[in-house]
């Protein structure tokens, strides 16, 4: 599928979320947030467990994190959560420790696997990958969730005027047997 048609793809799905412009404007806040931070094997759980706990459209905050953490982006989130999280954080992480998290991830193992190989790099990397990704995240999470809500409301705005001057136009017949 080239890059286009992907988008169009995408773009066709968010336009078809039905709901409260609020929810779907929260599911893709969280969709941003959890696809954002360094916990590829937990994004759909997260996603969904915060959705169900901040009445946030679960449908919206998955298909964000996919176009938000996908094969292509998160070699430089997972760059930048680094080195946000050196920064940020005391503990050192070294290079070769990135490369050894992403052959983990890119690797074909399965979940419990992956959890277990993940686990084995220690707290203190969890916790400059887990820091720097969350610091990271909470802007972008933030901007979408206001630009979201502003193209959600404009669309229902929208579908509520074609709807009514649909009906408007509409030419009720004539109901000959009541009278």
């Amino acid at each position: 599928m080239d890059q286009r048609r992907f988008l169009r793809y995408y773009y066709l799905r968010f336009l078809r979320l039905q709901g409260d412009p609020r929810e779907i404007a929260r599911g893709v806040a969280i969709g941003v947030f959890i696809g954002i931070t360094p916990t590829i094997p937990l994004h759909t759980v997260m996603i969904l467990l915060l959705a169900i706990f901040c009445r946030a459209s679960k449908l919206a905050g998955l298909l964000t994190s996919y176009l938000v953490s996908n094969p292509i982006t998160f070699f430089f989130q997972y760059y930048f959560s680094w080195r946000l999280g050196t920064w940020i954080t005391p503990y050192e992480l070294s290079w070769e420790k990135i490369h050894e998290i992403m052959a983990i991830i890119t690797g074909h193992s399965g979940f419990r696997e992956t959890l277990t190989e993940l686990s084995r790099l220690g707290w203190q990397a969890i916790t400059v990958m887990l820091v720097g990704g969350i610091v990271m995240a909470i802007p972008f999470a933030v901007v979408s969730y206001f630009l979201s809500l502003y193209f959600y409301k404009k669309l229902r705005e929208k579908r509520q005027l074609q709807h009514a001057e649909k009906m408007a136009s509409y030419d009720y017949p004539d109901n000959k047997r009541n009278s």
